[in-house]
């Protein structure tokens, strides 16, 4: 809890009064001991002159303590430094008493009571500090508690146990804990300090009732997606705040902090179990290399920057067209952002002349690539482009890199390489059979990783319906049963930095990202959460676009021999001239066509055999 001045001026008035007659009470007591050892009996303690010495030390005392501005409250009170104005006013007096009754030809006190009383003194004093000061505490505690918003924690394990300490040891920041709720048996009439187990998640509704509880906090960061659902729609209709606690991992401090409560989002509600793996231990190839990342202003690209940051890289060259975007991932990793060091680089993978220069110029050893073009609808009027980009231009970055002997490289590849009908689709399975085909011929490990939509990307469907149900609706969806495979971008960096350690020459890594989510049901937890009620307008599936998305093409094994969660899917080489003859200049439907007749010679072949030469 915070430590606060407490108290005015009454209570520097007490306080100076409560000192004054501890003086008195010291030099009396101490008199009284001394005199009745030597004499026997406290007959002969001339009491007027005792006191009167006692309360004269004491005003003594309180002119010195006002000089060191003990009594102006220069310190918190009972705080260590008021501690040590006191101990020095309360010295300095009792070495003065102590020095008149030295010289004195007759002592108005015995030589041994100055040193004593100011012992005693010393000790009433801090002593009522002190308990001046826990009461004040106690009526911050009482006045905090009440105030706070009674609050039930979901899950009573490690993560439940943490979340009330914390609660418990920062009430002022307005959480109190008056149950928990928990599905394990072993955990029925459990209490943790001091706060009980009321019952199971389905026991909400009445344990609400019975504690007049306002908030619901989860306490299990890691439940999967599916199950936050049903508690998130459980707690708002038992009329709670939801909550949830960041994994302590996820943390600055690596710490509960209750500070860190947050509400909960639809990335968490739509989200999935993280792959369980030890990202240090596989990313170790990364620390004291040379890494370049291609797109580093993208939503994935950012993210690779952050997390590959972590693994203390020599150097980390970032690489984007877009300075604005290179001038904020720069910003997010140095707090500044001067746009003038060589760790950004203003380049286009296009400009294959350039991209050679560089390679040989900064010579890096690991590269991601994440630079593309990845909006479907635009690309199925623009098909010229996609091919410049994510085709040639991803083929330009391969061979630079192939050229400097680079040791890993990983192309970031999309599901929509999985048996594709749009020009997004077939531009992203090219660029995973060109990886192929230079894997085979040059000395590093080049391969790619795919994975669905990634949440919170620009212009994602989070984005869009959130400005939608803003304003008002309506929310567009292309069709009701039309479904997608989500992950979140920390997700699926780890996914791509693992991909470099675990996977083989030429493979693609396919996460399994558990069920596919309905995109309707995306929509309507998005307006649940923003307490509203929107129209919702079918558009009909666009060209290009699946009504269900596959991780997997026709043929591709599902083989797992590194992790459970990862398929590692062997890919088809394809000769780099089967691409260079595309005319991007032609018309795109021709183009389109030409790119889909391409994809189709492009069957799943274990045996690696190169094909479209």
């Amino acid at each position: 809890m915070e430590r606060r001045h407490l108290g005015g001026a009454p209570l520097v008035t007490a306080l100076a009064a409560s000192d004054a007659l501890a003086w008195v009470v010291a030099v009396a007591v101490f008199c009284a001991l001394r005199l009745s050892a030597v004499a026997g009996t406290t007959a002969e303690v001339d009491w007027p002159r005792v006191l009167a010495v006692g309360a004269a030390t004491g005003l003594a005392h309180l002119v010195l303590g006002s000089g060191l501005q003990l009594y102006r409250r220069r310190a918190a009170l009972g705080s260590l430094d008021e501690a040590f104005l006191l101990g020095s006013t309360v010295v300095v007096t009792g070495t003065a008493l102590t020095l008149v009754s030295m010289v004195v030809v007759e002592p108005f006190l015995p030589r041994s009571v100055p040193i004593a009383a100011a012992c005693l003194t010393l000790a009433l004093t801090a002593a009522a500090r002190a308990g001046l000061r826990r009461a004040a505490e106690r009526r911050q505690e009482r006045r905090a508690r009440w105030q706070a918003t009674p609050t039930l924690i979901l899950g009573a394990g490690r993560s439940g146990r943490t979340v009330v300490e914390a609660m418990l040891a920062g009430l002022d920041h307005g959480w109190r804990p008056v149950g928990f709720l928990d599905d394990d048996p072993r955990r029925n009439n459990l209490r943790i300090r001091g706060v009980p187990v009321l019952g199971r998640t389905d026991d909400l509704a009445r344990v609400v009732r019975e504690t007049g509880a306002e908030a619901l906090v989860v306490a299990a960061p890691h439940a999967p997606a599916s199950t936050l659902r049903a508690w998130a729609t459980a707690g708002r209709a038992a009329g709670l705040q939801v909550k949830i606690l960041p994994a302590i991992t996820d943390l600055p401090s690596g710490a509960a902090d209750i500070r860190e409560l947050r509400d909960i989002r639809v990335e968490d509600l739509l989200g999935r179990h993280v792959i369980d793996t030890d990202l240090p231990a596989v990313a170790g190839y990364l620390a004291g290399k040379r890494v370049l990342v291609t797109g580093a202003g993208g939503s994935i690209g950012s993210e690779l920057c952050r997390q590959i940051k972590q693994f203390a890289p020599s150097e980390l060259i970032m690489l984007d067209r877009d300075e604005s975007a290179l001038h904020a991932v720069q910003l997010s990793l140095e707090g500044r952002a001067l746009l003038d060091t060589a760790d950004v680089v203003l380049a286009d993978i296009r400009d294959q002349e350039g991209l050679v220069r560089l390679f040989e110029e900064r010579r890096p050893e690991v590269v991601f690539h994440a630079a593309a073009l990845k909006h479907l609808p635009m690309l199925e009027q623009y098909p010229g482009e996609a091919v410049q980009t994510n085709v040639w231009g991803s083929l330009a970055v391969l061979e630079a890199a192939a050229a400097v002997g680079v040791e890993r490289f990983v192309n970031v590849s999309t599901d929509k390489a999985a048996d594709p009908i749009c020009v997004l689709g077939y531009s992203k399975r090219l660029a995973e059979c060109l990886t192929a085909d230079v894997a085979a011929r040059a000395d590093g490990v080049f391969l790619s990783v795919r994975f669905g939509n990634v949440l919170g990307s620009r212009g994602s469907v989070l984005s869009t319906f959130a400005s939608q149900i803003a304003g008002g609706g309506p929310v567009t969806v292309t069709h009701p049963d039309v479904t997608r495979y989500f992950m979140t971008i920390p997700e699926a960096v780890q996914l791509v930095i693992q991909a470099a350690a675990i996977g083989e020459r030429g493979e693609v890594l396919v996460l399994d990202m558990g069920e596919p989510v309905r995109i309707l049901d995306v929509a309507e937890q998005m307006m649940e959460m923003a307490g509203t009620t929107v129209p919702v307008e079918f558009t009909g599936l666009r060209p290009g676009e699946k009504l269900h998305e596959d991780l997997l093409a026709a043929g591709e094994p599902d083989a797992r021999p590194r992790h459970p969660l990862v398929s590692q899917v062997p890919v088809p080489r394809l000769a780099t001239d089967a691409v260079r003859r595309l005319d991007v200049r032609e018309d795109p439907a021709l183009l389109t066509h030409r790119l889909a007749n391409t994809c189709a010679s492009l069957r799943p072949q274990p045996s690696g055999i190169q094909v479209g030469a």
